[in-house]
């Protein structure tokens, strides 16, 4: 039972608790004020910049992306004085730009640059990203954007190619129009249209082989160059002759265009074959370079009219190069590019002189068969890296080294900056005892003869080989 007493007290407790709690809501909402919306909105609705062009008086408008935050222009004269870009904007009552005036600072070499802009309206601002890009010729192959037909190891493309197996296939050639691959493999030596490559159609072309025989192996390299196709053996011994054949139509018997006792030429190297670095023009003149198994000397040919060869002479070599040595002319100059697997990258004359030399660490140091390409105003650095041991990969590279009026200064300015690939792209070859590579490149023209497409080349034993194709340059809006 409760008393009267306990009753009085338990209401008294219950009053007490009934106005704190009052007095606690009315606290709180003494701190905690409703929230009021603001009137002052910050929303551009429309923008254009209104000083473009060399006067100062040009008009150009811009493109708002709301959801993205964004505004986007018309590429504009680059005689623009960037450093005080006006804008003449539409935006919710009462806000403003918080300057009068934009400086765009544009970076050697780029031709868009990305500002903030800030919309204001006390206590609200919002933030717009404006972009400005120059009206400006551009230069060079577009490596974002590439048709890869591919041969090779890598899972992106077919699977690599038939005789690319138990180091059967050690030599490769390319001109734009076909690929040459030299194989023992039972399938034989052949050709490949690029044009059915790119249909991603298999066509070989057998070679006709006959009168084909002798070296240590019958066929080991070649090459192919303004539709001339090429085919030196593996002479394995001062009396075992190196032979070269030469083909224009792939159906008739080849002309053996060199029969060579290398004993009778003083200085000679035992072993030839392993490698073939072919540099002749357009009509047919030039030179043919084969580096000896055992890195002793190089040995020289002259070629005359694509089958006239003549003029053997032993060079020095360097330390490093492997008997997978390469050394590719540079343009039409009297400049090449020497190297192996295991040495970097050096610039020559014809007499295998050394000029200028990489440093070891600016590029992989496995990159083999060098080349400079020529496209659309611009020079490329391309080259496959070999694998031979742990954990060195099969990749083209290819490097951009258009700055210098030499090579040997072109290659100093790269190794100044950055020396980052502008593309690469994996074969995945495996490592072995026979890492030959080879690259190739190709430029196709338009209508008007200007270079249109880049078509690079890559291949390695046991790995296949690639095509890639650039398209040139061109100004979006």
């Amino acid at each position: 039972m409760i008393s009267n007493m306990q009753k009085i007290k338990y209401t008294l407790l219950i009053g007490l608790a009934t106005a704190f709690f009052s007095l606690f809501l009315t606290s709180c909402g003494e701190n905690y004020p409703e929230n009021i919306e603001s009137p002052n909105q910050v929303v551009l609705k429309s923008i254009k910049i209104v000083n473009a062009g060399k006067e100062g008086n040009t008009v150009v408008e811009g493109v708002i992306d709301e959801n993205a935050k964004t505004v986007w222009f018309p590429r504009i004269d680059p005689e623009t004085n960037l450093s005080a870009i006006k804008f003449e904007a539409e935006m919710s009552d009462g806000a403003k730009l918080n300057q009068e005036a934009y400086e765009f600072s544009f970076e050697e070499g780029n031709d868009a640059k990305t500002i903030v802009i800030k919309i204001v309206n006390e206590p609200r601002f919002r933030e717009y990203f404006v972009t400005l890009r120059l009206n400006i010729p551009v230069f060079g192959a577009d490596f974002n954007k590439f048709q890869i037909y591919d041969n090779t190891n890598n899972e992106l493309g077919n699977p690599v190619y038939p005789s690319f197996k138990g180091l059967s296939t050690r030599g490769t050639g390319f001109d734009g129009e076909h690929v040459l691959i030299v194989t023992r493999a039972t399938e034989g030596s052949h050709l490949l249209k690029v044009e059915d490559l790119k249909k991603n159609e298999i066509k070989p072309i057998p070679l006709n082989l006959t009168g084909v025989a002798g070296g240590t192996f019958v066929v080991n390299c070649g090459a192919q160059i303004h539709g001339h196709t090429y085919i030196a053996n593996l002479s394995g011994g001062l009396v075992s002759p190196l032979k070269i054949y030469h083909w224009t139509d792939p159906t008739k018997e080849p002309e053996v265009i060199a029969n060579i006792n290398k004993a009778n030429i003083e200085g000679a190297g035992a072993r030839h074959g392993d490698n073939l670095s072919v540099n002749v023009d357009e009509n047919g003149n030039g030179y043919m370079f084969f580096g000896d198994n055992a890195v002793t000397q190089i040995l020289r040919l002259k070629v005359t009219n694509f089958t006239s060869i003549s003029e053997p002479t032993i060079l020095p070599t360097q330390t490093g190069v492997t008997g997978f040595m390469n050394m590719n002319r540079v343009g039409k100059t009297e400049e090449y590019l020497l190297t192996g697997y295991e040495v970097p990258i050096m610039v020559t004359s014809n007499e295998a002189q050394v000029s200028y030399k990489m440093k070891n660490a600016s590029i992989p140091l496995t990159g083999s068969d060098p080349r400079v390409v020529y496209f659309n105003d611009e020079r490329y650095l391309l080259m496959t890296t070999a694998a031979r041991r742990g954990d060195d990969a099969v990749a083209m590279y290819v490097y951009d080294i258009t700055k210098g009026s030499s090579i040997a200064e072109a290659l100093k300015i790269f190794e100044e900056g950055t020396m980052q690939p502008l593309y690469q792209y994996p074969l995945l070859g495996p490592i072995n005892s026979a890492p030959s590579t080879q690259s190739g490149w190709f430029v196709e023209k338009d209508a008007e003869g200007n270079d249109d497409k880049l078509l690079l080349f890559s291949a390695s034993a046991d790995a296949g080989f690639v095509i890639v194709e650039f398209p040139k340059k061109t100004l979006d809006d």
